[in-house]
């Protein structure tokens, strides 16, 4: 059943994708909140998860792969940084870790990877479709990468790097460059809750 209803939903994202998709994050097109979700992905206990799954909080995502060796541990780990940062302000942010490679990155695999940085940082994945789909609204770039003479599973993923981060009404409030010091981005995160008491 609940595979059913994520091909359903991917039909109908896929069939009709909204104008303000195509407008990059935080631009002058907004989507109306609670028409369409910004991603329709699944967590790491295999539940059909999307944007409007968090109300009420903060939502810091990023894009990556579990097989990465450098940008996404490090990623991770400033999020976790962050997460210190905030206090018991923290518990008005969920973090979120996107896989480019739902290939090799199952639900139990994230759940495994996602924990050593951070007990609150929720890993999803999907189909290829969903996860493109996911990737191409928030304008996360990726690629797979196969070295000549390589095994078909010994690849790596060129992808784009960086946080992004959603208001607790979906809104897209701010996109966090790569190596911002975390300090810097729980300040910023700080201050945007506040300002959203």
């Amino acid at each position: 059943m609940k595979r059913l209803c994520l091909a359903a939903l991917a039909a109908v994202l896929t069939c009709a994708a909204p104008a303000w998709a195509e407008a990059p994050p935080g631009g002058e097109e907004q989507p109306e909140v609670g028409i369409m979700p910004r991603y329709l992905l699944m967590d790491q206990r295999g539940r059909a998860v999307t944007d409007q799954d968090f109300p009420g909080s903060f939502q810091l995502i990023s894009f990556g792969y579990t097989y990465c060796p450098d940008i996404c541990p490090t990623t991770l780990a400033e999020m976790s940084l962050i997460m210190e940062k905030l206090g018991k302000q923290a518990d008005r942010l969920q973090p979120l870790f996107v896989t480019v490679d739902p290939e090799r990155d199952t639900p139990e695999v994230l759940r495994r990877y996602t924990a050593y940085f951070h007990p609150r940082i929720i890993g999803l994945t999907g189909s290829p479709e969903l996860v493109r789909r996911a990737a191409d609204h928030f304008k996360v770039r990726y690629e797979k990468h196969l070295e000549p003479g390589a095994a078909p599973d010994k690849y790596s993923m060129d992808h784009s790097a960086g946080m992004y981060l959603l208001g607790p009404d979906g809104r897209f409030l701010a996109k966090f460059a790569y190596a911002t010091p975390a300090g810097e981005v729980a300040e910023r995160i700080r201050a945007l809750m506040e300002a959203r008491r």
